[in-house]
């Protein structure tokens, strides 16, 4: 069996080895250690740690800055869904229509394979990285930084780099509202009967559990933590989830907040393995689109993000020598269940006509 070569190490590994934080090891990689005032011995335990384990992707990148590639990445957490399929397309027609190529990646919403993912980007000499949905993007930005590559967040914001993202918070909003208000007056919906299904402890999340919280609580009275429930980005978490709260409850909630497309995929799969009736009188709002939610047997009210008008800004960001390091928001659309094949609409006015 061939034997594999030995693992070139990263950033965080020699900030773990050197026992100095990732940004104190970039300065001493960059060169610019002694504008930081980090002593002569820390630098020279960390370029000797650098040699003896291999640190070449970055120094090499570096050393090829006067040029240019022509390749612009785009790092994605998945390619499986639509809203980062479609993200890829658009960010794919942008840089050809600039006369650049695109390359697009994916890294699973594994932090230490979105690095591994950059810093192989970075080895081929990347103009630009579109940083999208990364789990730590203040630390792909630590990679980008000590490469000299300019670099923006877009779906998930960082700290330390512009992020163009969609506006959570009033999509959710929007969302919370458009589901509350489905139900007329002769049965309106009960506080006790509105849930939030997944989502993980991200800043979108936050945001969308935020939102949903705000309206739910304007219009209904009582919010309680027993609503919210997180499942992670998983179908089969959010299958779990739905089959626990049947089992305990003997029904569903009548109103459905879903936290993106990949959990609406966990709902799908529990319909599956129960009758129609147990769908009867459920309205489901899905923080994502997807034309098929027009053809099931309840009505879904969707948010489309924006992402078109999320890279056009990006790119408009990343061409700044100086961008502000803000986070820039980008209204998303609500999608009326009657008319998903037709476009968004910006309100659910005339759902009952």
């Amino acid at each position: 069996m061939k034997q594999q070569g030995k693992k070139k190490a990263t950033i965080y590994d020699l900030s773990i080895l050197s026992g100095c934080s990732a940004s104190t090891v970039s300065a001493v990689l960059n060169g610019t250690w002694r504008k930081r005032r980090i002593k002569e011995s820390t630098a020279e335990l960390i370029q000797n740690l650098a040699e003896q384990h291999q640190y070449t992707a970055n120094l090499q990148a570096r050393g090829l800055r006067n040029s240019r590639s022509g390749l612009v990445g785009l790092l994605l957490p998945v390619h499986d869904n639509r809203y980062f399929s479609s993200m890829a397309q658009t960010f794919e027609a942008q840089v050809r229509s600039h006369g650049k190529c695109p390359v697009v990646v994916s890294a699973s919403r594994d932090p230490q394979e979105e690095l591994a993912t950059v810093e192989t980007l970075i080895s081929y000499s990347i103009d630009e990285l579109f940083i999208a949905g990364a789990t730590d993007p203040d630390s792909v930005h630590t990679l980008c930084e000590v490469a000299g590559i300019r670099h923006i967040n877009i779906d998930l914001p960082g700290t330390k780099a512009p992020s163009v993202i969609s506006d959570n918070y009033q999509g959710a909003r929007m969302l919370t509202e458009a589901i509350i208000q489905r139900f007329g007056p002769a049965d309106p919906l009960k506080p006790e009967e509105l849930f939030l299904f997944g989502g993980r402890n991200d800043h979108a999340s936050r945001e969308r559990i935020r939102g949903f919280r705000d309206i739910k609580s304007a219009l209904l009275g009582m919010d309680t933590d027993a609503c919210i429930q997180p499942t992670g980005y998983s179908p089969n978490m959010t299958q779990k989830a739905f089959e626990a709260f049947y089992e305990r409850e003997g029904k569903l909630p009548r109103g459905l907040f879903i936290n993106s497309s990949i959990n609406f995929e966990g709902l799908l799969r529990f319909m599956a393995q129960h009758p129609h009736e147990t769908f009867a009188d459920i309205v489901v709002g899905c923080y994502d689109y997807d034309p098929f939610g027009s053809f099931l047997p309840f009505p879904v009210i969707m948010i489309r993000q924006d992402s078109e008008s999320m890279l056009a800004k990006a790119f408009e960001l990343i061409e700044e020598s100086r961008p502000a390091v803000k986070i820039h928001l980008i209204p998303p659309e609500l999608v009326h269940p009657r008319t998903a094949l037709n476009g968004p609409l910006d309100s659910i006015r005339d759902i009952d006509a």
